[in-house]
């Protein structure tokens, strides 16, 4: 009992863990840590707590997290209405219905030079099979909204030359393109499907 009473009488605090004195059931004291009773063979741990290298990877996680999604976010201007929608600066297009809520979007890869001006376009040719310029491949699902300096740009499947496609699908989201906007197999489908000739296409940079 004595020993209990010097426990109580040091504010009830032992090392840090808080210490209630409870009547013995065998004679020997017993303590409580945190609420939760303690026999003579318990251990007191320390919470423990993550490494500072899982801290920053998580904080790192949640960031590109957070990153991604306002990279997929439809660009403030522009425009309005049903509307296909690419952005030069992040090399994204946006499939919007009439109801101004993306349908779709993904990455792809414009052209290296600077040769699209940011505006509003309107689809005036459709081809399910083209060839590029220079004979620099073959593509598909070809949707012309504008003219360039050499030829019209529009979206298009990533072009195949000589068996082989000129770029991978990971690729996409970099400019690599001579003019037009590529886009995974897939997508080209989806926006072939979309864009009929007089769809409004906006470019924002």
């Amino acid at each position: 009992m004595l020993f209990a009473a010097s426990l109580l009488t040091a504010a009830g605090l032992y090392g840090g863990i808080e210490v209630v004195a409870e009547p013995p059931a065998d004679g020997r004291p017993s303590m409580t840590a945190g609420g939760v009773k303690m026999g003579a063979g318990d251990e007191v741990r320390a919470p423990v707590m993550p490494p500072d290298a899982q801290r920053e990877e998580d904080t790192t996680r949640h960031v590109a997290a957070w990153i991604a999604t306002a990279e997929k976010m439809l660009p403030a201007d522009s425009g309005s209405g049903r509307r296909a929608v690419f952005s030069i600066s992040r090399q994204r297009v946006w499939i919007v219905s009439a109801a101004d809520r993306p349908r779709r979007t993904y990455p792809v890869s414009g052209s290296v030079y600077d040769n699209l001006k940011p505006g509003t376009y309107r689809v005036f040719s459709r081809s399910k099979h083209a060839r590029g310029i220079d004979d620099s491949g073959r593509m598909k699902w070809f949707v012309r909204f504008t003219k360039g300096p050499n030829a019209a740009i529009g979206f298009h499947n990533i072009p195949v030359d000589k068996g082989k496609r000129v770029q991978s699908r990971a690729q996409l989201g970099t400019p690599l393109s001579h003019g037009c906007i590529r886009q995974a197999e897939p997508d080209a489908k989806a926006m072939w499907r979309f864009a009929r000739l007089g769809t409004k296409v906006v470019v924002t940079e």
